[in-house]
């Protein structure tokens, strides 16, 4: 794969479906890897590449739906396109709640789907991106202690009441102790003040994180 080209894999158990998306992409400037099943796109694919997926919805064995389904557990960077012959309007439901971009009937115009495609690429990078921050910012939580964890719990439950005085209250332990642990929470979530940590936990949030860090 090149860095140069943005890449469409394309998921269709049709081989001559693989063959002309791949030979009218290509000659659209895109870089089309092509499987005909999604086990087989499962085995090459890295799990990080963002790239938009062309895929059938009525494979056999593992579903295009079924296939979509696992990609969002797995947090999955790319972007779905779906095209069938027989897809109802509860599949195309189904998959349009997932994330994806379209669901598109055979035969399509080629001009719609590579519309759907340069969006699908777009959104790609989009989740990339957000990916990429959520696993920074989980990072730096990764690297507190219980106790520290329950320090910033309390923060950010209650930002109004911050002092160590008032979480050492609520923790049974002393101000001064807090105040270590503080200086050590600011430290290694690598911002200077509650007001940091706040907006840090948001911008958490934001770009689809968990709840709590």
């Amino acid at each position: 794969m090149t860095d140069s080209m943005p890449v469409v894999f394309v998921v269709d158990d049709d081989q001559d479906i693989r063959t002309s998306l791949t030979r009218a992409l290509g000659q659209r400037g895109f870089e089309v890897i092509a499987y005909d099943s999604a086990e087989a796109f499962l085995a090459a694919y890295d799990g990080e590449q963002a790239a938009c997926l062309v895929l059938d919805h009525g494979m056999p064995e593992m579903t295009g739906l079924d296939l979509q389904a696992l990609l969002n557990a797995q947090d999955s960077p790319l972007a779905l396109v779906f095209i069938t012959g027989h897809g109802g309007v509860p599949e195309s439901v189904q998959a349009m709640r997932g994330g994806a971009v379209d669901f598109l009937e055979k035969p399509f115009r080629q001009s719609v789907l590579v519309e759907r495609i340069e969006t699908a690429l777009e959104l790609a990078e989009t989740r990339r991106a957000a990916r990429e921050l959520r696993r920074g910012i989980k990072a730096r939580f990764d690297r507190l202690t219980a106790r520290e964890e329950e320090i910033v719990a309390r923060m950010l439950a209650n930002p109004a009441e911050v002092s160590s005085k008032e979480i050492g209250n609520f923790l049974g332990i002393s101000p001064r102790t807090v105040d270590h642990h503080r200086a050590r929470i600011l430290e290694k979530l690598e911002v200077r003040s509650v007001v940091e940590l706040v907006d840090l936990v948001t911008r958490l949030r934001a770009s689809g994180g968990m709840a709590s860090p």
